[in-house]
């Protein structure tokens, strides 16, 4: 709702020094902003406020008014983007997911050698939860789950980060798909779990502490699979192995 505000002045208006009587003037509502934006930039305006408001109040206490005043616009205006509120809410979903996604498959991205791939895939999720809290809550903690195509978008999530890890794993380890599935399924796993427990136990240790502890136990079993070395991995050990030839060649 607009609130009217009366605007005063000390000093005189033209009208009372040209004769006109004083007080005549009317309340004066701020007007709506009706700045035309091109269509994406609208969308991603209205997501934002969505995004705030269902993070706030959970899908069902959420109205569309106040994610249509929250964003600046009437409420046909959101609904011309947006069909209903499921239709809003699961594209605020969709946004968070992605950002969640690209997150892990570029730290995936970020090096060959494993045991730096693995730590930058573990800090992909604890990123992602320490740093955006309204996708935290949407993915994780969403009320709206009971809806089949939230609950779908949100299992999706998970499946989208594990054919990631999968594709890498299975292409590193030579392993057959099942068990190269597996290890993903796991590693995606501990990852999510641990970095939500790190969240909800109020950050007790470090992000780099977590990290660490949740990569130590992953590293645990994933050293002892069967993977092709990488150049990086090649080149790290190479001075070890070279002083290790070296100190074997010497004479007694």
């Amino acid at each position: 709702m607009a609130l009217t505000e009366r605007i005063s002045t000390p000093h005189s208006s033209s009208e009372e020094r040209n004769g006109g009587v004083r007080g005549t003037e009317q309340p004066r509502t701020p007007a709506r902003k009706n700045t035309r934006l091109p269509r994406g930039a609208r969308r991603a305006q209205l997501l934002h406020a969505a995004s705030d408001v269902f993070a706030s109040q959970g899908y069902h206490a959420a109205g569309m008014d106040e994610i249509a005043e929250r964003a600046g616009v009437s409420k046909p205006v959101l609904y011309q983007h947006f069909p209903s509120k499921l239709d809003l809410y699961l594209a605020v979903l969709q946004a968070h997911v992605e950002k969640l996604i690209s997150g892990v498959r570029q730290a995936l991205r970020s090096t060959t050698h494993n045991k730096q791939r693995l730590y930058a895939a573990v800090m992909a999720f604890f990123d992602f939860v320490d740093n955006d809290t309204q996708g935290y809550r949407l993915i994780f903690q969403s009320d709206a789950l009971s809806d089949p195509s939230v609950q779908e978008r949100v299992e999706q999530a998970s499946e989208d980060c594990i054919d990631a890890v999968f594709d890498l794993v299975s292409h590193d380890s030579g392993l057959d798909p099942y068990r190269a599935r597996m290890l993903a399924v796991g590693l995606v796993g501990v990852s999510q779990v641990n970095a939500r427990y790190w969240l909800e136990a109020n950050r007790p240790i470090s992000k780099s502490d977590a990290v660490e502890t949740t990569v130590t136990l992953a590293w645990g079993g994933l050293s002892h699979v069967p993977y092709q070395r990488s150049s990086d991995e090649r080149e790290a050990e190479a001075p070890s192995t070279r002083a290790s030839t070296s100190t074997d060649a010497s004479p007694a």
